[in-house]
């Protein structure tokens, strides 16, 4: 019988600021901050805006890393208490999204929206996938609709790696991406190029 490793544990708003107050004098040093991530931390919305209550009371910078795909007032009520979001843009075709993550991206699509009309400050992350998106039109289309949003926003290019492998197979979780492998640095350079095409202001990484 294979012994389990515990990966996480329950903890509450007090318990998790005393840990992040002990690293407030190196913020400060730094000009860093807390992230939350996850997974998806939208889906603990009462937990996330209480953190970020929190860290706005300490003036702590706050980040948040999503998918896009949660309540839109949460969202907004988040942006009035965070600094920064990381907002990832996966597909814009539909089809295509379901395919690779099991949910339709109208949400996605409708809330980067609203949150780029809120004045929001956001990153927007596109992880590139070889044969998901890294076809001229899903380029073309990701291109396009960045560039249309009520703000301009900065976009990392995300190549795909493997670095997601040891953590599914330790959680025993099949893998979708197991055959997957990184886009060559010139389908890299061409989709950024792709990309800067639309006016965007792209970098690769990030």
């Amino acid at each position: 019988m294979e012994a389990r490793e515990r990966t996480g544990w329950t903890v509450g708003v007090p318990e998790l600021m005393q840990s992040i107050e002990r690293d407030i004098p190196f913020f400060d040093q730094s000009g860093g901050g807390v992230t939350f991530s996850g997974g998806e931390p939208l889906c603990q919305p009462d937990f996330l805006l209480a953190m970020l209550e929190a860290c706005a009371r300490h003036e702590i910078h706050s980040a948040i890393d999503t998918s896009g795909y949660g309540d839109a007032a949460v969202l907004l009520k988040a942006a009035e208490l965070s600094n920064l979001f990381l907002y990832d843009l996966k597909v814009l075709d539909t089809q295509k999204h379901r395919a690779n993550t099991g949910v339709d991206n109208s949400r996605i699509l409708d809330n980067l929206r609203i949150l780029s009309a809120s004045g929001a400050d956001i990153i927007i992350r596109i992880p590139l996938i070889p044969e998901v998106n890294d076809g001229e039109e899903d380029l073309a289309a990701a291109g396009k609709f960045v560039a249309g949003l009520p703000r301009p926003h900065p976009v990392h290019l995300l190549p795909y790696h493997r670095a997601a492998d040891g953590k599914y197979l330790k959680l025993g979780i099949y893998y979708r991406g197991e055959k997957v492998l990184p886009p060559p640095e010139e389908q890299v350079a061409h989709a950024a190029q792709r990309l800067s095409d639309f006016g965007l202001r792209v970098e690769v990484g990030g």
